[in-house]
């Protein structure tokens, strides 16, 4: 037994008891408490790290961490979490814990994997290994997973011993086989592709005749990123296909080829109550079979939306056991949304959440497994895009490349950037992520087209516009032009242009119901006349309209007044004073202050102003008299 000792821990660090291993040898514990003194050759100073590891002595050492021995944690929990697993969502998980003092221990082969240098304690062992699991369950006042692929038979076992595996070894059995996974959905009645089971090369030619080719062949096992999955064209590619996804003896199932136009994912919370939230429906753009951007909120109609939370809450419900869980979902062209499969844990569909959601995926499976409150999963920015950071070469280049890009991201507004800390770098292995918030889909796709220096219509100084100023005839610009000349002095990016109700509808149409995904937050609507423009915008866009009601030579604008005010009920336009398009856009600037905290202080700035130019001129007023202060 090799103990590492730091000189300022000051607590007791061991007893003796047998660990025998399952090859009938003992197993010794590696215990190496690392810290930042000089000298030290830790990679992370300040984190303790232990290790499991084969050896032959009839003793091992137990960490002063046995949760029957620990000292008190006084933080928003005092269970220690458990993780199987340390890569990336490990190691997001405990940024997630540090905000609120949770304790997490994490398991993984690898001394440097990404979560050992977050983690309050790291272990090095095997989390797919039945004994090694046993014995650090004995850490943990409550069990989880950041990867699928653990031993669910000794989970099962665990549970049976009163060890608080959450979710519960169950879900973990079900889902980390594909097809029994399949299999289980189907009894619930949840929309799947077709499937079938495969055993040999008549099975898969009985699929072929009864889904037709494209087919697709998938490992029930151990597939992910891609991994384990292969589409036949045709029968004839059937033999190598199996052969490469390791033969039928590796376990294998056909599912019928799904021509879906996106792909959806709903992240979904279920607490120890069995309550359930979840977070905003994205669309997940894939690259060689592995996630590379997802798009938040997703770009579908609410009936899909809605259709998709539905779908994901009565999966999720089928399963035992608290935690997050990510529903990945396809949407066919004829408005079918289809379960394609479903993770135990955060996922890369998630990550946006950190910066886009006021509670992130993160925090929230913590506080689902602690039997905590779930939080708010929703949107506290319009709009989100992750970018998966993957390796684009080996070893020195390929980091070299990755960093290019992060010091690009770091550049543009509204980004994020998170580095895995992955001692090795490999094509197409997720190293990182970059997410772009803003204020619209539009904005955020612009910033990452800038990042990855697409070739697009706009220029690279480009900003968003947040207000449209729109007019029916040309003849109303010297009204309107007012409104353009406050929203520049306040700094507010805007549009101007011509949209006519009546000559030009269909141009009315498509700049109305395209306006809220572009970016604009509001529209200034100037009409005179009839005065149609402001209410046919409103009937076509949620964004808030304020008219304009433009003098004309007939009846002075009352008519115009009149028309925009009396909108039916259901359509609300906002309106100012004949001709007053000033106020329109101090109107405009203000409601957009509510949620710009820079603008609001401009606001409050300009209305101090306002109340000095007055009190200046009474104080003038009053020094010098009427009959002097109107002769000036």
């Amino acid at each position: 037994m090799i103990l590492h000792l730091v000189p300022t821990v000051a607590r007791p660090f061991c007893n003796t008891y047998p660990f025998p291993s399952s090859a009938g040898r003992k197993t010794t514990l590696l215990f190496s408490f690392q810290s930042g003194l000089k000298g030290s050759s830790s990679r992370h100073p300040s984190i303790q790290s232990t290790h499991f590891s084969m050896s032959s002595p009839d003793h091992i050492c137990e960490s002063s961490l046995d949760k029957n021995d620990e000292m008190p944690v006084h933080g928003v929990s005092d269970t220690v979490v458990g993780v199987l697993g340390g890569g990336q969502l490990g190691r997001m998980l405990c940024q997630a814990a540090s905000q609120m003092a949770v304790k997490v221990v994490t398991l993984d082969p690898l001394e440097s994997c990404p979560a050992s240098s977050i983690a309050y304690e790291h272990v090095v062992g095997k989390f797919d290994d039945g004994e090694t699991v046993c014995e650090f369950a004995k850490r943990c006042g409550v069990l989880t997973v950041e990867i699928e692929h653990v031993d669910a038979v000794t989970l099962e076992k665990l549970e049976l011993q009163g060890v608080d595996c959450q979710p519960k070894a169950s879900t973990i059995r079900i889902i980390q086989d594909k097809y029994l996974q399949k299999v289980h959905f189907s009894q619930y009645g949840i929309p799947l592709p077709d499937f079938l089971e495969i055993h040999n090369l008549a099975d898969v030619e009985k699929a072929g005749e009864l889904f037709g080719y494209p087919l697709m062949i998938k490992s029930k096992r151990l597939a992910y990123d891609g991994r384990g999955n292969a589409v036949a064209y045709s029968k004839e590619d059937v033999p190598a296909l199996v052969t490469a996804l390791g033969g039928f003896e590796h376990g294998l199932y056909v599912e019928r080829w799904t021509p879906f136009v996106k792909e959806l994912a709903v992240i979904v919370a279920r607490a120890r109550d069995h309550s359930i939230r979840c977070f905003p429906v994205v669309e997940t753009i894939h690259r060689d079979n592995i996630c590379h951007i997802v798009e938040a909120p997703a770009d579908v109609p609410d009936k899909i939306k809605k259709l998709a939370v539905e779908i994901a809450q009565k999966a999720i419900g089928s399963l035992e056991g608290a935690g997050v869980f990510a529903v990945e979902l396809f949407l066919t062209k004829d408005e079918q949304v289809l379960l394609n499969e479903v993770a135990p844990r955060p996922h890369n569909s998630g990550h946006h959440t950190i910066e886009s959601c006021y509670t992130s995926q993160y925090e929230q499976h913590l506080r689902a497994i602690l039997g905590l409150p779930l939080g708010d999963p929703s949107m506290k920015t319009p709009a989100a895009i992750m970018y998966n950071i993957l390796g684009e070469d080996e070893g020195n280049s390929g980091f070299h490349l990755a960093h290019q890009l992060i010091a690009k991201a770091l550049n543009l507004p509204g980004v994020s950037v998170h580095w895995y800390d992955k001692p090795e770098i490999r094509k197409q292995r997720k190293m990182g992520h970059i997410t772009i918030v803003g204020p619209s889909k539009s904005s955020v796709k612009a910033r990452l087209d800038s990042l990855l220096e697409r070739e697009t219509s706009r220029s690279h100084d480009f900003v968003t516009p947040r207000v449209g100023i729109i007019m029916g005839s040309d003849s109303d610009l010297p009204t309107m032009k007012d409104a353009a000349v406050v929203l520049k002095s306040f700094g507010v990016p805007y549009e101007v242009t011509i949209v006519s109700a009546h000559r030009t509808p269909d141009r009315m149409f498509t700049y109305a119901s395209s306006a809220k995904e572009r970016g604009i937050q509001i529209l200034i609507a100037g009409a005179g006349g009839a005065a149609h423009l402001p209410g046919m915008v409103a009937s076509l866009t949620s964004l808030p309209v304020i008219g304009v009601p433009i003098k004309t030579s007939s009846l002075d604008g009352i008519d115009s007044l009149l028309s925009i005010v009396q909108m039916p009920k259901g359509i609300p336009v906002a309106t100012v004073a004949i001709g007053n398009a000033a106020n329109a856009a101090l109107l405009a600037v203000r409601i957009l202050a509510t949620s710009d905290s820079n603008l609001s202080d401009r606001v409050i700035k300009y209305q101090n102003e306002l109340r000095d130019t007055v009190l200046a001129k009474a104080t003038k007023l009053e020094a010098e008299g009427w009959e002097r202060y109107l002769n000036e």
